[in-house]
């Protein structure tokens, strides 16, 4: 091998350690087919019974995966219950709003699986999180994808590495892109999946920034208007508000248009809009529903990706809530 060729596959090894949580080599969507081969359906059986009890199950279970994988990866550990002087993830304040329902529907799922003899123990709840995520996605009217599996549960969970690793609504479209970017996501990535504030709700603490006077110029008149009279000054800042305020209940790209209006609820969601880097996307998924939907495909499944546990440095628990 030549001098140079061997500078440049060192170079190329080099650059390979250097990017942020490749560790996603086992996945694959065959993983548990010789292990627990009726996984997806099992766990589509319980998101289903949870998605009729409550649409709540819908926009938690998402928002609970999106936080999990970008504090310490894709490992569950987001879903572990503080014990002793441990103050787990689940309990910094940036996760004290996550609902409820997303937490029960991978407890739920969990508990379906370990009624099959084979099944029991043997799954990741790293990964009925994300067979749960896609499932409700599908049930909200958006796309089925195939989702890869093969992870391990992590083996800590600490509400201080919470600090810094997720998005604010303050947040401008450099900031954005840097802390996807430090996930191995791309401008596009970050647009697509900030899409999934289709669904859900946020609080008046959130933006009330935004509506006081003087009012965010980005923001549409009469949207300011109607959530100055939903968030009112020195209202419960826990009221909660639609991200979405055309098709709150529908995974669908009606959140693109919304941007196009002036309403994106937080800045960080109007600025994909006014910054002209990132419009043209904006538009483009706006027109278009199934680009959209095959960039939100992408990303999810590269966002599923990040920092995947291996049996060297993970396990499957036996109870999501406990190390």
């Amino acid at each position: 091998m030549g001098r140079y060729n061997v500078i440049l596959v060192w170079s190329l090894a080099l650059t390979l350690c250097l990017i942020p949580y490749t560790t996603f080599a086992q996945l694959s969507p065959n993983h548990y087919a010789n292990i627990c081969p009726n996984v997806q359906s099992i766990v589509r059986s319980a998101v289903q019974k949870k998605f009729q009890q409550t649409f709540v199950t819908v926009p938690a279970t998402l928002r609970l995966f999106f936080h999990d994988c970008f504090v310490q990866g894709c490992d569950a550990s987001v879903l572990v219950a503080s014990s002793g002087n441990n103050k787990a993830e689940k309990d910094h304040p940036e996760n004290l709003s996550l609902a409820g329902d997303g937490f029960d529907t991978v407890i739920k799922a969990k508990a379906a699986l370990d009624a099959v003899p084979q099944c029991r123990n043997k799954v990741s709840c790293a990964d009925i999180l994300a067979l749960a995520t896609r499932d409700v996605i599908n049930l909200a009217g958006g796309p089925s994808y195939t989702v890869e599996l093969g992870r391990f549960d992590g083996l800590v969970s600490r509400s201080s590495d919470v600090n810094g690793r997720l998005p604010q609504p303050s947040f401008n479209l450099n900031q954005l892109n840097t802390l996807f970017a430090n996930n191995g996501l791309t401008q596009t990535d970050m647009i697509a999946l900030s899409g999934a504030h289709t669904l859900g709700f946020s609080h008046c603490d959130r933006f009330s920034n935004r509506i006081q006077t003087p009012v965010d110029p980005t923001l549409n008149k009469q949207y300011a208007a109607q959530l100055q009279q939903m968030c009112p000054r020195n209202v419960d800042p826990r009221i909660a508000i639609n991200m979405d305020p055309t098709t709150p209940r529908t995974f669908d790209n009606v959140y693109y248009k919304n941007l196009q209006q002036g309403k994106g609820l937080f800045t960080s969601d109007q600025i994909l809009f006014t910054d002209t880097r990132s419009r043209n996307t904006v538009n483009s998924f706006a027109t278009n529903g199934n680009v959209f939907n095959a960039n939100f495909i992408t990303a999810m499944t590269k966002l599923g990706r990040i920092g995947v546990k291996t049996a060297r440095n993970g396990k499957i628990r036996t109870d999501c809530t406990v190390l």
